[in-house]
């Protein structure tokens, strides 16, 4: 399960990169500053992600805090259409410098999102790798499925989803699959919990006392 969600959150961050292009289009134009203002706040965010993965990770490591760091972003992905055409008129009426509005934009709207879906290899490492022997392989193998996880959304999201289902209605989907991934991990900490209580031993019955 673990593996399935680095899969589907290295999709998304990748998706949500590409699909970043085509909502500050409409106000900032295809250009080479959108692009470059979108990478610089996807690494970014990827990288205090990262970052702070790591140490909560270190602090507390538990399905429960791993279904937050999802939850999170999944409700911003899923209220993206409410807000991000306020974002970006606010900063198309503004008339900042030309170079600059996009990466305005991207910071409101890319910025934080990507903090999270960063944070989620480096605590998905410590849930998965319990052998410091294996630590090497553990983590290239998850950081391998993440990679593996972009480009099938970057193929996915480009070659298909973009021109069949429109953009922000993948944005939200893409919210709805980050929520429904939270969710299953809050199941399997409940019955995590519930396995962890010990039972107590039932009181011992009285016996009828013999007769002789």
């Amino acid at each position: 399960m673990i593996a399935c969600i680095v899969f589907l959150s290295g999709s998304i961050v990748m998706s949500f990169e590409i699909l970043g292009s085509r909502v500050l289009a409409p106000y900032f134009g295809n250009t080479v500053f959108v692009w470059g203002s979108l990478i610089s706040v996807f690494l970014s965010g990827l990288t205090m992600g990262y970052w702070i993965g790591g140490k909560l990770a270190d602090w507390k490591a538990s399905y429960a805090l791993f279904a937050g760091l999802l939850a999170i972003p999944g409700v911003m992905l899923c209220l993206f259409p409410l807000y991000s055409d306020v974002i970006n008129d606010w900063v198309f009426d503004r008339q900042f410098e030309m170079r600059i509005e996009a990466l305005i934009a991207s910071l409101f709207l890319f910025f934080i999102p990507s903090i999270f879906l960063g944070a989620v290899s480096p605590y998905a490492i410590k849930l998965r790798v319990h052998d410091l022997a294996w630590l090497g392989t553990g983590v290239g193998n998850l950081y391998a499925i993440s990679s593996l996880g972009s480009i099938f959304g970057t193929l996915l999201t480009t070659f298909y989803l973009i021109t069949e289902i429109g953009v922000k209605k993948i944005i939200v989907w893409e919210g709805v699959i980050l929520l429904l991934a939270a969710a299953c991990l809050w199941i399997v900490d409940a019955k995590s919990v519930r396995m962890a209580i010990p039972v107590s031993p039932s009181a011992e019955t009285p016996t009828d006392p013999v007769v002789d």
